[in-house]
């Protein structure tokens, strides 16, 4: 049997277990001598890539459990952020922050260090506050900061390695709405004020398609109760389809297709609960690598990047997406340094893409940025110890939680036997 992630780019001949309950999870567990564990398959790194066996959580039932004070959530790891917050929603509750698309299970999002935007809002990694965990020998175990907090410290930000989660006690919020506002800005203008502008909404990022001179700036911000959105046409996605396979066939025209479209008035408004809101469809498949840098070096660093692009000619076809993210202390996350802002470089699928992020990756490493677990980097072992003064430490709670290396695969084994 064979699965793959979801741009296509990462695939493995494995055995596909499905549990429905954690008793034949942990089963699976003992008697496997290699396994990893999957999502929705939205890393772009061999994360989840094993060829003796992959297990999905997708069959496995549970429902929410809401503390008595209401501020977390027991939640089944495996579910999707798009399941769990309209279940929240329905208990009155929501997640503080999200990211752009909510397909991801839970227990992926946080093991990766997934984010959304807003200066004062961290991944939702930090959203954790413990662990039901599936271990190597395939005993359960709960930790949190007080119970075995060594491997709750390390498992916030986990990569997989751990063991498998299969409930996640979560910070709760009670549910907002919110109000998104899409619009064109001037690059020239929006360098000189989005630290400015970061600081006067809730969540605010854009998209800069590099060889234009204009951004698409996207802020939201809480609203008055109102009904959901309603559902968006695919006019412009087929639109960007075309522009994109014209780009894959001839290259050469990438910078006059992005000034041509990006000539269009680009303006948007929707209002409504903010899991509805948060979240935007990505049906075109493409590439990803994404660099948290030094909030401060963020915006020179974007535009030494699309400097060099511009004066190579080079066909990028998708747009960069700039995001600020709030400082944590998680062992080893790309924000536990301070505050980042987290540039996102994509390529279309169907177009070369290595090369290209191998020396876009030279100018984020030369700024100090880290980049996003998930998304394509080159990081060796000695790289990680650079970046991550914890990383020794976060290996010995690895090895004595799975001394043999079950849950490693090659990738990994590289980074963190």
């Amino acid at each position: 049997m064979s699965w793959s992630n979801w741009s296509g780019s990462v695939t493995a001949a494995a055995s596909i277990a499905r549990p429905q309950s954690e008793d034949e999870l942990a089963m699976l567990v003992r008697s496997a001598r290699k396994l990893r564990a999957t999502g929705a398959g939205h890393s772009f790194m061999p994360l989840c890539e094993s060829d003796e066996m992959i297990v999905s959580l997708d069959d496995m039932g549970g429902e929410i459990r809401v503390s008595p004070d209401r501020t977390t959530a027991h939640i089944p790891a495996g579910w999707s952020i798009r399941r769990l917050t309209a279940a929240l929603w329905g208990e009155g509750l929501a997640l503080a922050n999200q990211g752009d698309v909510n397909p991801q299970s839970l227990a992926g999002a946080m093991a990766t260090g997934t984010h959304g935007t807003g200066v004062d809002l961290g991944s939702l990694a930090t959203f954790a506050r413990g662990f039901r965990l599936v271990g190597a020998d395939g005993e359960v175990r709960w930790c949190d900061a007080d119970t075995h907090a060594d491997l709750y410290q390390a498992q916030r930000l986990s990569l997989g390695l751990f063991g498998i989660a299969t409930e996640i006690e979560v910070a709760v919020i009670p549910g907002f709405h919110l109000s998104e506002r899409i619009e064109k800005r001037r690059w020239a203008e929006i360098r000189e004020s989005y630290d400015e502008l970061a600081q006067q909404h809730r969540h605010i990022e854009f998209w800069f398609f590099p060889h234009s001179d204009h951004v698409i700036l996207k802020t939201l911000d809480p609203c008055d109760p109102c009904d959901p959105p309603p559902s968006t046409t695919d006019m412009e996605e087929a639109t960007f389809r075309r522009i994109l396979d014209m780009s894959a066939r001839l290259p050469f025209l990438t910078p006059c297709l992005q000034r041509l479209m990006m000539k269009s008035g680009i303006s948007g408004r929707r209002r409504g609960p903010a899991h509805s809101v948060f979240p935007s469809d990505r049906t075109l498949r493409f590439e990803e690598m994404e660099y948290e840098m030094p909030r401060a070096a963020g915006l020179e660093t974007l535009d030494e990047v699309v400097g060099w692009i511009r004066k190579k000619r080079l066909p990028v076809t998708f747009p960069f997406e700039y995001r600020t993210v709030a400082a944590d202390d998680i062992w080893m996350s790309p924000m536990n340094a301070g505050p980042v802002a987290a540039i996102s470089m994509h390529q279309y699928a169907k177009m070369p893409w290595r090369a290209l992020f191998a020396d876009a990756e030279a100018i984020f490493r030369a700024h100090g940025g880290r980049p996003h677990w998930a998304k394509r980097h080159t990081l060796t072992r000695a790289d990680v110890d650079v970046l991550y003064p914890l990383a020794g430490r976060y290996r010995a709670v690895r090895a004595a939680a799975d001394p043999t290396g079950k849950f490693l695969n090659p990738h990994l084994e590289t980074l963190f036997a």
